[in-house]
């Protein structure tokens, strides 16, 4: 990852959505010729020097002072995530490689497989599905992917049988919700070569992809609900969620819960057997 260029991206962004009378900025009827705040408003609110926030957005950050990092988060109305991100493009985190081959952990498996009515899989850092319980496989269709087909961003981004299950506004609030999600894992791992792969592969592939990557979002997951409509099991309202197992740092637990009781659940239960 072009470290450089990728906080140059990201503080013009967050820049951007920054109106001035949002801020207490006053507008005095000028024509302005960028959206959202000016490089010397966004240094004024942080209580900076306009040089000090023009090299840091030029993408020189090694020098910069924790006190005015955050400054200028605090301009930026960064959230929690956004922060973490900025902090991790000006102080790039240590090369962690992931392991070459994972294994599930034993109980993991045993949990997924207790949760016979709720579909799930485990993902490794890169996304490559490694496990997955009988329902996940019926619902997603995971037994009939390749390996290098079957993995998350491929299933949100990439697969045309799964992304045909969901209607238009799921499958966007799904893609949008992965790629912020996507981007947060690249700036946790920037050295990692597989992981920039994973992105430029997508990149090269999706449109979705390529459209959401430019805005610059930034967020760990958070449940998204989306309405499937599945060739064999019909309509189904299901809640997706990601979550890390203790002690596990680089393996997700992606489960599709339902409301007990509903129809979508019944129609889960159906599947399964």
């Amino acid at each position: 990852m072009d470290i450089r260029a990728e906080l140059t991206g990201f503080l013009k962004s967050r820049r951007a959505r920054l109106q001035p009378e949002a801020v207490g900025v006053r507008r005095y009827g000028e024509r302005r010729r960028v959206p959202g705040l000016r490089r010397e408003e966004l240094a004024q609110l942080a209580g900076v020097s306009v040089t000090h926030y023009t090299r840091l957005e030029q993408g020189h950050g090694g020098s910069v002072s924790a006190e005015i990092l955050d400054a200028v988060a605090g301009a930026l109305r960064l959230t929690v995530d956004e922060r973490e991100h900025l902090s991790n493009l000006v102080r790039p985190p240590r090369f962690a490689q992931g392991p070459a081959e994972p294994k599930v952990r034993a109980d993991l498996l045993c949990l997924m497989e207790g949760m016979a009515q709720t579909p799930a899989f485990v993902h490794s850092r890169y996304g490559d599905i490694l496990a997955w319980n009988r329902s996940a496989g019926r619902l997603l269709g995971l037994e009939d992917l390749s390996p290098a087909r079957r993995s998350w961003p491929h299933l949100v981004l990439l697969d045309g049988p799964f992304r045909s299950m969901i209607d238009d506004t799921d499958r966007e609030a799904l893609a949008r919700r992965h790629v912020a999600y996507l981007r947060l894992g690249l700036g946790r791992h920037p050295h990692d070569a597989r992981m920039t792969a994973v992105v430029e592969s997508l990149h090269s592939s999706s449109a979705d992809f390529r459209r959401l990557w430019a805005e610059h979002q930034v967020a760990d997951w958070t449940g998204v609900t989306c309405h499937l409509r599945h060739p064999a099991a019909g309509d189904i309202a299901i809640a997706v969620d990601v979550m890390r197992p203790s002690g596990e740092p680089d393996q997700w637990l992606v489960t599709f819960a339902t409301e007990p009781g509903s129809p979508s659940q019944e129609a889960l239960h159906r599947l399964a057997v």
